[in-house]
């Protein structure tokens, strides 16, 4: 603001100063022609005093567009020429950048379009004396050229095509150095005034400005983009510390977005290969030869950065890389290795389509975003190392504990086997001698009820003991039914005691599952006349063999067809639904090292009280003398403690129940 209120207050002196001179002429009578003179300066003093008006809003309405357009320079050039072709009375305006090499077009107002083609044209190139523009930045200070047809060094041609012959141009100057320039022109010959070359000189002021502001906070902005990007991959780091491809992703995408890349690579040795970590872009490669003939290979061989603007030309050193530019169509690449205490572990890589290199602040950052990606990978691998043997401890410590608990478990079993034993040795003859005499009673209670037919009792008396005969009858019935339950527990609780029965060998466990089947079915049609269910298998020819002893695996599947085979019957007698139609579906699927076997019914289902309960010892929900509740308990022990399996259920009431077992294919068995 100081320099343009002192371009205008240096007009507007000269003007004062101008008429004070001519106001203070001695009066002495009348004049011819005095009012016509004084007409005349009044006439030129509103005219100077107009052009500096418009000069100062033309400087003040640039200025107030500077500080609006602080990181876009063009509307600001627009305006600077516009103004300085209307207040100069010129006939075009160029203004010029120069980026200390070459010299580039930047904006220009009312040229001839023939002349702007062939500015087009030519430009960018280095400065030369054929334009006023040339010499300004090739001397440093103001070019004038009043008649350009009679300067043998100007470009005649140029000047013929857009029909002008004087010029000027003024240099913009940044601490002494040339940063561009504002030229201006006009048809007639003849220089321009000192007030307009002034002028043409404070615009030219007015455009450095612009261009610096542009610049300083254009790399204010791009060090807040390259701060702010830091920081998000190092929160993704932090987030993700376990999950390295969403950190490598987040690098590559960061890295090509703020090195202005269309493509951006993390490489990884494998062999005689490099492996693609992570990609951002449109072309993406699985894999490098690990050679000095590529500019990933080199970068990671050596463990320097390689920069090279144009690729396509280097067929003498980077072979497979030229090639590839050309196959691909990309020139410039930037590789920066990836190091963990001196040695390399991969290499990161830009491209960019036109062969424009990479800034010294564009390589700064992506040699940090290298950096980055070396402590993601090393955070994962320790990582995975520290998982890795917390993994082997654990799985020592499982193995232990469950060595430990079959132990305990046999130990028990051992125990209890004594104990049911004594149980059974010590109970078997009462309850031979409570069911075989209940029996006898109640026979001895139909031939007492015979010999009273020919005994002859009042009707009364007679009923009386009838009616206890009946009632003893019913007792020694409940006696017997009791009894009968008594000897099935002690069998079952035999059965549950003996853990480990014959020995285990590897077995088809397709073979296996179906002579189970068939076992429980022809077992269920015996026991129950006119039961009817569908049987469908579901066999992965692929299940292979499993470690196991099949007498005990059979008693489970036995125990849990039998199950499917009740629940489908109580289903049945429940549903006055014709079309029902009660099924088993077994199935089985390869896990790898385990393998998975499912029993499936469409029965009465469970609700979630009697799943919770369902393998505790003695839970049943069958009636009184159909059920000891210790088949699945049993059934558990065998897959859980015995093979160390799994065994899961899946029901819903009313519909299905399908029992899930997985077993490994090689158990441990103790």
């Amino acid at each position: 603001m100081k320099r343009r209120a002192t371009a205008g207050s240096k007009i507007a002196k000269a003007r004062r100063r101008k008429v004070k001179r001519r106001s203070t002429a001695p009066l002495i009578g009348p004049r011819p022609g005095s009012d016509t003179t004084l007409r005349k300066q009044l006439d030129q003093s509103r005219r100077e005093l107009k052009e500096a008006l418009e000069h100062q809003a033309a400087t003040s309405e640039v200025l107030d567009l500077i500080s609006r357009t602080s990181t876009n320079v063009q509307p600001v050039f627009d305006a600077i020429i516009e103004s300085a072709v209307r207040l100069c009375d010129a006939m075009f305006g160029v203004v010029w950048r120069y980026d200390g090499e070459l010299l580039h077009y930047a904006a220009s107002h009312n040229f001839i379009r023939a002349a702007l083609d062939q500015i087009l044209k030519i430009y960018p190139k280095r400065p030369d004396r054929t334009i006023a523009a040339g010499r300004a930045i090739l001397d440093g200070r103001i070019a004038h050229v009043p008649d350009m047809l009679a300067d043998p060094e100007y470009g005649h041609e140029l000047a013929l095509a857009g029909n002008w012959r004087a010029s000027v141009a003024v240099p913009m100057l940044h601490q002494g150095k040339v940063v561009g320039a504002v030229s201006i022109g006009k048809a007639e010959i003849g220089p321009f005034s000192p007030g307009q070359i002034q002028l043409l000189t404070t615009f030219a002021a007015q455009a450095v400005i612009a261009i610096e502001n542009a610049r300083l906070l254009n790399e204010l902005r791009d060090s807040l983009q390259q701060q702010t990007a830091t920081a998000d991959v190092l929160k993704v780091i932090s987030r993700s510390t376990f999950d390295l491809q969403v950190v490598l992703n987040t690098l590559v995408e960061s890295a090509a977005r703020l090195c202005e890349a269309y493509d951006a690579t993390i490489w990884q040795p494998d062999g005689k290969r490099l492996l693609l970590l992570a990609h951002h872009g449109p072309i993406r490669v699985e894999t490098l030869p690990l050679v000095r003939g590529t500019a990933a290979g080199r970068a990671f061989l050596d463990g320097q950065t390689i920069h090279i603007t144009d690729l396509q030309s280097e067929a003498r050193e980077y072979p497979e890389s030229s090639e590839n530019a050309r196959r691909w169509g990309f020139h410039t690449i930037l590789c920066v290795p990836l190091m963990r205490e001196g040695v390399g572990i991969g290499t990161i890589a830009l491209r960019r389509t036109e062969a424009q290199p990479f800034t010294e602040r564009q390589v700064a950052l992506l040699q940090t975003f290298a950096d980055q990606a070396v402590i993601a990978i090393e955070n994962v691998r320790l990582f995975e190392a520290e998982q890795q043997h917390a993994r082997e401890l654990a799985k020592s410590l499982d193995v232990l504990r469950t060595t430990q608990d079959r132990l305990v478990h046999t130990q028990k079993l051992a125990s209890l086997g004594q104990l049911t034993a004594g149980i059974a040795h010590e109970m078997k003859n009462p309850l031979n001698f409570v069911n075989n005499f209940s029996g006898i009673s109640a026979e001895l209670i139909d031939e007492l009820q015979e010999a009273l037919e020919d005994v002859s009792l009042i009707e009364k008396r007679h009923s009386e003991i009838i009616e206890l005969m009946e009632t003893l009858r019913g007792n020694l019935d409940k006696v017997v039914q009791h009894g009968k339950r008594a000897d099935a527990i002690v069998k079952n609780m035999l059965q549950h005691s003996r853990e480990g029965s014959g020995e285990h060998r590897p077995v088809d466990i397709n073979a296996l599952v179906e002579e189970s089947l068939n076992l429980a079915w022809h077992g269920a049609r015996a026991e129950k006349q006119g039961f009817e269910v569908t049987l469908k298998q579901s066999f992965d020819s692929s299940a292979g063999e499993v470690d196991v002893f099949p007498q005990d695996i059979t008693r489970v599947f036995l125990n849990l067809i039998s199950n499917g085979f009740y629940a489908t019957s109580e289903r049945g007698a429940a549903t006055t639904a014709s079309d029902y139609e009660p099924t088993i579906v077994a199935s089985t699927k390869n896990l790898g090292d385990r393998v998975e076997i499912r029993i499936r019914d469409n029965g009465t289902g469970m609700p979630p009280d009697v799943k919770e309960k369902m393998f505790n010892p003695f839970f049943t929900t069958k009636p009184t003398g159909e059920g000891t509740g210790l088949g699945l308990s049993m059934s558990h022990d065998i897959i859980v403690k015995q093979h160390a399996g799994s065994i899961d259920v899946d029901t819903q009431p009313g519909e299905f129940t399908e029992i899930i077992v997985t077993l490994p294919r090689a158990a441990v068995f103790v």
